[in-house]
This record gives structure tokens, C-alpha cells and sequence, in this order.
């Protein structure tokens, strides 16, 4: 039979003096008195910690070795105590990439979304993407300079976790002899060993191939099995040398190879299903993954996905423009040149014609260009004196930026690191602006010609529940996205339900205030749907404007109603009178501190002379209002 109550028996972490109490389960409770008399120590050090430490315990012994142990509070008997979630008023641990759209989840259904009912548009010129024909496909692949030496690969892994070993039998079954995996081509006869933890991407060579006049007929057959195979994508990688294009072994099984290609260098992506006609580009099929700026598939490759970037400032790195290269004018430089890079800085000023020991205020915008950034390829001839005469050897130059760049990443020593980061600053990636994601997945709009995923990320979630609320698409969209739009429009309201309608779903997790980010997980929580779980919250209403205040005890019940025990560490009224049961700690601070002084209804506790939130409830005691506000001077 399921217990009624949650018994606590002898609680004496802290300051809890001997604490006894019977709990009504599935109850909205609120824990109250005043500060430092025990109310978080038996709510969250208690009740929480001995709900983790059971539920840790219930795991294998595999699983424990990872987790660690956790200390048994000071306590007799616990009895009646359900699986504990603890939604405290901390930021510390969240990570730099959550949004509030991650934390609750609704950039993981909108990514669905987006996938599967989004319209793709060119990168370059902006036009609806439209089917490309086998015919389109062939005579592109035909283009290509004839002589040219290729592979025509079927993609059928694009970043999964796993080791993949069926389908690599499966597809020798089929005749399959290599293929490319993480952009190398290997035999798939051989044991692969591939790491199940990390994402991989398998490509099938289907045939090698020489582009001529006459390969027509077998490139047709080629694509038509890439096609199928590739679930309406191929890729054609041109191979440099002979040993390369050996490398192909499809179903013909000539001769082994070890040639190998690299992933990128010229291949070209091609797809029945999402080509741009006009620029002549393909693209690959919508997916999940597109859309995700944690992914390697979707995030942009300049900033990681973090839409920010730590780069130099030249601000920082030349505080004194009036010194010269030599003098020091880049700060984080050594003082003065050593002979080495001495001779290497001479050689750029001579190849670029500008002096070392003029003022960096006074060089060439192509001078101080040439020094920070590089010269590109440009060969350049240095001249190194020594004892024996002038040696002149030729190299290319990075640049100091580079250099820097460089030094910074390489050191092992954290002050070595943190020295050159005093030069550094974060700002907006140039690629994607601070979107995050890559240029495919930012072109992509829901409903045709409507938002771009970054576009509703950045809304207000008031506007963006307005806009799902609104979204009109066609008769097979609604019969495909309404799961998902229901699931987003549902935590939309949940968010707007605790007063956050004015966040942007986009919003950095690590920007949030301690309330803020508390009602996020509150939000959180009410759309997962859990049922028999003990919810402890520390002070949710602490920012919350009045007007929210009752939105927020709403969400309360809510979760109660849902079959789940509510405990509420509070000092607000109106939470006080909202509770099914008060529990008033007290009767002072610290050691005056860690009884109970009542439990009950609020009539109880304002009858009960001990309770100092029963006085103040009551009407009995006030906090006088001032009769005269002391006024601050303004901040000068």
C-alpha cells in the first residue's frame, strides 16, 4: 500500500534540534520562519540529500562508480519519501551553451520542427530550394574537367555515435568492398575498431571513376546505386593520382589499395531532393542535427557554435602607438626582439618596404596589415647573418596574430594563458553574427517564407507563443508538426505562466538571475509530466513582479494536482496563504533556532503565540512604515 505521509524522525543535520514531522503527501507545503531557524536544512539537506542518496544507491554498482557517494544526513527515519528533484536558486552550473530554449527543451522540438516541415532556401541567392533530376545530377557530374579522376561515394552515416560493425557486413553482403569513414577510405573487410562514444560520418564508394566522353553509361548506373543507397544524396571526390583512384573497389573487386582521400578538398555534394538550380549547389537533406548549435552538422565552424569568439584586440595589443615594432609597440611581445625574430620581422619590413623603428602610428595601413595578419603566399627572403657570411632562406609569413594565437594555445601553464587573454576579448563571431548555426540551417523557414529558427529563437517568448499560436500551414504540414507544435506551445505557456514571458528563448543560460533561472526548471519540470515525485523550491518568488506572483503559485498546483509533493521554502504572504500545510520553523536564528513551533493550516499558525509568522500574519506585529524615506544621492 503507498504510503500517505513522508515520516521524518530525529532530523538533526545543522541546526535541527531533534526534528520529528509527519508530511501529508501530494500536498502543496510550505516551509517558513525566520532565517537561519532550519527551514533549508531540513528541506534540501535533508529531505533532498537522503532522496539522491537512495536513488544512487538503487543503481547498479557500475553506475555508482561514476557518481560517487553521498553522505546519509544526520537523521533517525525517513519513511514515505518519493524520488526528490531540487530546483534551487543557482546559475553556477550551468553550461555556455544553454538558452533558455535548450533548458526547457523547446529548441529540441523546434529542431524537429524545422526538419521536418521546413522550407530550404539557397544560401547565396535566397530561392526555394527545388528536386534536382538524375539527368541535372549526371550532367553536373559531367562537367567536371574530363581526365578527372573520382570516386562516387554514397553517404548512410552522418554523425552517429556507435562502432557500426552490421553494416559494414551488410554492405560487403551487397558487394561493397571500401568505403570512406571519417573521411578516410578504408576496406571494409577490415576490422575498423571505430570508437562507439564519438560521431562518425561512412560513406560507400561505389565506383571509381575517370570522367570521359564515353563513362556515361556506367556513371548513370553509378549514381542511380549512390541514389539509393545514399537515401537520395551523393557525394563525387575527386582523387589526385592513381593510387588514389584505386582506392574505389566497388562491386568490381579488383586489386587492394591502401590509397586513401581526405574529406572536403574539392568533393561535391549532390541530391535528388535539395539542389538550388539557379547557383547550381546542393544541399544536404534537413535533419535535427542541421539545427543544432551543439552538433558538428549544424553549429558554425568559425565560433563552435558559440556564437562568440576570443580574439585580440588591437586596442589592448598596442596601448602606445607612438613606439615602434622594436620598441615594443605590440605589448605582449618580448622586449627587446631576440636576433632569430629580429631577422624574420626584417625581412617582411624589407619585402613590404616600411622600418622597423618607425612609430607604429605612423606605418601603412598595408604595412600594419602585412605584420598582424601575414602576407599570405607570398615568398618572402630572409637574411640571417652569422660568422660565415649572409645565409638567405625563403618562407611565407603567418603574421604576429597568428604567432600569438598560437602561444596562447600551446601554453601549459595557466598564467601563461591567462597573460595573453588580458589582450583578448569576446565579441560576435564574423561568420554567423552570433546566430550559432551554419548557413544552411539559417536559410531555412517555417512556414514558407515565415521565420528562420534564429529568427523565433530571438523573440520574446510572449511573441513566440503568439506566433506558433498563429502559424498557418497546409493540411500535411498540420498532420505532421501537430505533436511537436503542441508540445512547444504547451511549454510556451508554462514559461509565460511563471513570468518570463518577456525572456527570448535564445537568452544565455549564464545570464540568467538566480530567480529566473529557477522558474526555468519550474517550467521545465511541469512539461516533463512527472507524477509521484517530491519538488523542493528555494524562495521562486524572489524577483517575481506581484502581478506573477499568482501565475507562479498556479504552476504550483499544477505540478501538485499532476499526483507529485510540493515543498516550498518561502517568506511570501501570498505563497503562505496559497499552501495546503505550513510548517514554521523557529522560534529564532541559529542555535535560538531548529524546532518546529507549528504545522497546520495558516488559522493554525496566526493562533499560535510562539510563531513569529504567525504574529505577523496575524496582524499582531507590523513593520512600521517610515514616515520619512531617507533619499540617496544619484551615483556620480
Amino acid at each position: 500500500m503507498e504510503p500517505t505521509h513522508i515520516t521524518i524522525r530525529g532530523a538533526r543535520e545543522h541546526n535541527l534540534a531533534d526534528v520529528s514531522l509527519d508530511l501529508p503527501r501530494n500536498q502543496l507545503i510550505c516551509f517558513t520562519g525566520v532565517s537561519g531557524s532550519g527551514k533549508s536544512s531540513l528541506a534540501f539537506d535533508t529531505l533532498y540529500a537522503e532522496g539522491q542518496r537512495r536513488y544512487i544507491e538503487s543503481l547498479s554498482s557500475y553506475a555508482r562508480q561514476f557518481l560517487g557517494q553521498i553522505a546519509r544526513p544526520d537523521v533517525d527515519q525517513i519513511t514515505g519519501l518519493s524520488p526528490s528533484i531540487s530546483i534551487q536558486q543557482k546559475t553556477s552550473g550551468w553550461n555556455p551553451r544553454s538558452t533558455v530554449g535548450t533548458i526547457t527543451q523547446i529548441h529540441d522540438y523546434l529542431r524537429v520542427l524545422y526538419a521536418r516541415i521546413g522550407q530550404q532556401h539557397c544560401t547565396r541567392c535566397g530561392r526555394a530550394i527545388t528536386a534536382q533530376s538524375r539527368e541535372q545530377i549526371i550532367a553536373r557530374i559531367l562537367a567536371l574537367p574530363t581526365g578527372t579522376r573520382c570516386l562516387v561515394l554514397a553517404p548512410v552515416v552522418r554523425g552517429q555515435k556507435g562502432e557500426h560493425r552490421d553494416l559494414s557486413d551488410d554492405l560487403l553482403r551487397q558487394g561493397y568492398a571500401r568505403a570512406r569513414v571519417d573521411g578516410q577510405v578504408v576496406s571494409l573487410s577490415d576490422d575498423l575498431r571505430l570508437d562507439r562514444n564519438r560521431r562518425h560520418d561512412i560513406e560507400v564508394v561505389v565506383d571509381r571513376l575517370v570522367l570521359s566522353d564515353t563513362v556515361r553509361s556506367r556513371l548513370a548506373e553509378a549514381v542511380d546505386a549512390a541514389l539509393t543507397l545514399g537515401k537520395g544524396t551523393l557525394i563525387i571526390q575527386p582523387v589526385a593520382t592513381d593510387a588514389d583512384s584505386g582506392a574505389g573497389g566497388s562491386k568490381r573487386k579488383g586489386k587492394s589499395s591502401s590509397a586513401t582521400t581526405r574529406k572536403g578538398s574539392g568533393e561535391l555534394l549532390l541530391s535528388s531532393h535539395y539542389a538550388c538550380l539557379h547557383c547550381d549547389i546542393s544541399f544536404e537533406p534537413l535533419s535535427p542535427q542541421l539545427f543544432s548549435f551543439n552538433s558538428p552538422a549544424g553549429m558554425c565552424l568559425e565560433c563552435d557554435g558559440l556564437g562568440t569568439t576570443y580574439d585580440f584586440d588591437l586596442d589592448l595589443l598596442i596601448p602606445d602607438p607612438s613606439l615602434s615594432i622594436v620598441e615594443g609597440a605590440i605589448k605582449p611581445l618580448r622586449t627587446p626582439i631576440g636576433k632569430w625574430r629580429r631577422h624574420i620581422y626584417e625581412g617582411v619590413a624589407r619585402h613590404v618596404d616600411f622600418k622597423l623603428t618607425t612609430p607604429w602610428k605612423r606605418l601603412s595601413d598595408r604595412a600594419r596589415e602585412a605584420f598582424l595578419q601575414g602576407t599570405g603566399d607570398e615568398h618572402i627572403t630572409y637574411r640571417w647573418k652569422w660568422s660565415g657570411g649572409i645565409w638567405h632562406h625563403g618562407d611565407t609569413f603567418d603574421g604576429i596574430l597568428a604567432h600569438l594565437h598560437e602561444k596562447h594555445r600551446n601554453a601549459k601553464r595557466d598564467f601563461m594563458r591567462r597573460y595573453f587573454e588580458q589582450f583578448m576579448r569576446s565579441q560576435a563571431c564574423p561568420t554567423c553574427r552570433g546566430d550559432r548555426l551554419n548557413p544552411q540551417a539559417l536559410a531555412v523557414r517555417v512556414p514558407e517564407g515565415g521565420a528562420t529558427i534564429q529568427e523565433v529563437g530571438a523573440m520574446a517568448i510572449g511573441d513566440a507563443h503568439a506566433f506558433f499560436v498563429s502559424l498557418k500551414l497546409t493540411p500535411v504540414q498540420q498532420t505532421i508538426a501537430a505533436e511537436v507544435l503542441k508540445e512547444i506551445r504547451g511549454r510556451l505557456e508554462f514559461l509565460i505562466d511563471v513570468g518570463l514571458d518577456y525572456l527570448a528563448l535564445d537568452r544565455r543560460a549564464p545570464t540568467l538571475s538566480g530567480g529566473e533561472s529557477q522558474r526555468i526548471r519550474l517550467a521545465g519540470q511541469i512539461g516533463a509530466g512527472l507524477v509521484g515525485v517530491l519538488y523542493i523550491l528555494d524562495e521562486p518568488s524572489i524577483g517575481l513582479h506581484p502581478r506573477d506572483n499568482r501565475r507562479l503559485l498556479d504552476s504550483l498546483e499544477r505540478l501538485r494536482d499532476m499526483g507529485n509533493t510540493v515543498i516550498v521554502v518561502e517568506h511570501d504572504e501570498e505563497t503562505m496563504r496559497a499552501a495546503d500545510i505550513l510548517v514554521d520553523f523557529g522560534p529564532g536564528p541559529g542555535v535560538r533556532g531548529g524546532h518546529v513551533v507549528e504545522t497546520g493550516s495558516i488559522a493554525k499558525i496566526m493562533r499560535n503565540k510562539n510563531s513569529v509568522t504567525g504574529q505577523y500574519l496575524s496582524g499582531k506585529r507590523q513593520i512600521p512604515i517610515p514616515k520619512r524615506r531617507p533619499i540617496t544621492a544619484p551615483p556620480s
